[in-house]
């Protein structure tokens, strides 16, 4: 069993609104010297019986045609 993780960000430039609701409700609760907050997504994959280049070229399909909007997000992939 291979094991990856998935970690999807906004590119640099693309405005972030949930990002900075969080950043603004994190001063409101007491959290002082927060700077800019950039949220994202994270996703725990599992494949069977892969080896990690196959699995890493199979998990970059994934993100290109599923997990991610390449035209405003960028994603990593780390296999275990």
């Amino acid at each position: 069993m291979t094991k990856a993780r998935i970690v999807v960000t906004l590119k640099n430039g693309v405005l972030d609104p949930q990002g900075k609701a969080i950043q603004g409700a994190l001063g409101h609760l007491g959290f002082e010297g927060v700077g800019e907050v950039r949220q994202g997504k994270v996703f725990d994959i599992e494949l069977a019986g892969e080896d990690p280049a196959e699995a890493e070229r199979r998990l970059a399909d994934m993100c290109d045609k599923l997990l991610a909007n390449t035209v405003i997000e960028n994603y990593s992939i780390t296999v275990e």
